[in-house]
């Protein structure tokens, strides 16, 4: 313990970047998510079929692929685009995490009785004025449940970003490893820190979860 305490401070630094790759990729993963789904249930088949595409090919290769394409791939076709391993991660994961809120969104959107939005627009109400009121905020409170599970598979899955020199708090322990050798002591420190943090992203999601009543 008193070993692993020595390192402890350089394990919360890679934390700390983990934490900030995790809530950037949330927030941007959520509005991303939100549009495609809105696209999986538009009137217009155009803005359908491309949301389809989109979930289709992001759920359909790994994320590791994707961080690699993004970060390795591209740049070395458009040497103008190469960015920084921190960019790199978060654009991979916020478009990772999109095709699945997608999903979660479009299911949310779908289960809300559709007399719904035929009396909104009885009271003169368009259609995207009676998503936006109606539809949209008694949706979020469905989606919330399955967001909370992807919001805390998104913490670990950021684990991935250590395959780009990014140091977060895998590779932090990997470098700490690499001059130690004490795989034991550090991995389970590197763990603890991993259960902590998905603990305290399930403990938010939880009171919020009860705070908009989504159990109700």
């Amino acid at each position: 313990m008193s070993f692993s305490l020595t390192y402890l401070p350089y394990l919360l630094q890679g934390a700390w970047v983990t934490v900030q790759i995790a809530f950037i990729s949330v927030i941007f993963g959520s509005l991303l998510g939100l549009l495609v789904g809105l696209g999986r249930v538009s009137r217009y088949s155009f803005f359908r079929q491309i949301s389809r595409f989109y979930i289709w090919v992001v759920r359909g290769t790994p994320l590791l692929l994707q961080l690699f394409v993004i970060h390795f791939a591209i740049p070395s076709v458009f040497p103008s685009l190469t960015m920084p391993p921190f960019v790199s991660a978060c654009i991979a994961l916020s478009i990772n995490a999109g095709a699945y809120i997608a999903e979660i969104a479009r299911g949310a959107i779908q289960s809300i009785d559709k007399g719904q939005t035929e009396a909104a627009r009885s009271l003169g109400l368009s259609s995207g004025q009676a998503m936006r009121r109606i539809i949209i905020p008694q949706a979020f409170r469905r989606m919330l449940p399955p967001l909370g599970n992807e919001f805390i598979a998104l913490i670990k899955e950021s684990s991935l970003v250590s395959t780009i020199a990014l140091y977060d708090l895998l590779r932090t322990g990997q470098q700490i490893i690499s001059s130690t050798y004490r795989y034991m002591e550090i991995f389970f420190m590197v763990g603890i820190i991993y259960l902590l943090l998905t603990t305290a992203m399930s403990y938010l999601v939880k009171k919020l979860e009860y705070k908009v009543g989504a159990y109700e």
